[in-house]
C-alpha cells in the first residue's frame, strides 16, 4: 500500500487530510521530523493559517528542506491551499520569504471582494495533467483564502475568478498545487488524492 507522508509542521488542516488519503485506498503519515519522511511515497504540503507562521514551523523542524529534498528526487508533491503559496519566494502576508522552489510571489486579493475567498467556486482547467484527468471541467471546489499566487503562466494547470482570475492549481515535474482544498471538495477533491496517491506507488 501506498503511504503518503503528510507533513505536521504545528499548523494545518491535517485530520481532513489524512482521512482523504485512507478513503482513496493509501496510508498516511504524519511527518513532524525529517527521518520520518524516510519511508513515504509521496508527501502533502497542506495549510490552514498565515504564511509566516507556516514558514516558522518548516524551518523550526527542519521540514523546509525536506520538501525541497522531494522536490529535487522527484517524488510526489501535493501542496494544498497555504502549502501551495509556500513553494512560492515570497509573500505580502508579512513580507515573508517562502521556499523559492516555484518563482512568483503571493499576493492579497483585490480590495472590492470579501476576503477570504470562502465557499464552493469553479476551477477552469488550462491544461491538462494526470492528478485531474478524472475531474470535470467546471468542477467546484471548496476556497477558503485571502491571497493569491501570481504563477508563471507555464505552471498553471488550472484558474479561478473571484475579483480577479487567479492560479487556482500550479504543476511542474511531480509537484502539483491547489489554492483550494481537495479533502473539502467532495467528489472532485478525492479524484486528486487518488490521482496523487497511485502516483506515488
Amino acid at each position: 500500500m501506498t503511504t503518503v507522508g503528510v507533513l505536521d509542521y504545528g499548523m494545518g488542516n491535517l485530520r481532513s487530510v489524512t482521512k482523504a488519503l485512507e478513503r482513496v485506498g493509501a496510508r498516511s503519515r504524519l511527518v513532524e521530523r525529517p527521518d520520518e519522511a524516510e519511508e513515504v511515497d509521496g508527501l502533502v504540503v497542506p495549510g490552514v493559517g498565515a504564511f509566516g507562521a507556516c514558514m516558522a514551523g518548516l524551518r523550526e523542524r527542519g521540514l523546509d528542506e525536506v520538501v525541497r529534498a522531494f522536490v529535487a528526487a522527484k517524488v510526489p508533491v501535493l501542496g494544498v491551499c497555504l502549502g501551495m503559496q509556500v513553494l512560492f519566494e515570497w509573500s505580502e502576508e508579512g513580507g515573508v520569504e517562502g521556499l523559492g522552489i516555484l518563482p512568483g510571489k503571493v499576493r492579497r486579493l483585490p480590495t472590492g471582494v470579501k476576503v477570504p475567498h470562502m465557499g464552493w467556486n469553479e476551477v477552469a482547467w488550462t491544461r491538462p495533467h494526470p492528478l485531474t484527468a478524472a475531474v470535470p471541467e467546471g468542477a467546484r471546489v471548496y476556497f477558503v483564502h485571502s491571497y493569491v499566487c501570481e504563477a508563471s503562466p507555464e505552471l498553471v494547470v488550472g484558474e479561478t475568478e473571484y475579483g480577479v482570475r487567479f492560479a487556482s492549481a500550479v504543476a511542474r515535474g511531480t509537484l502539483f498545487a491547489t489554492q483550494f482544498h481537495p479533502e473539502k471538495s467532495g467528489d472532485p477533491g478525492l479524484e486528486i488524492y487518488r490521482a496523487f496517491a497511485q502516483a506515488a506507488r
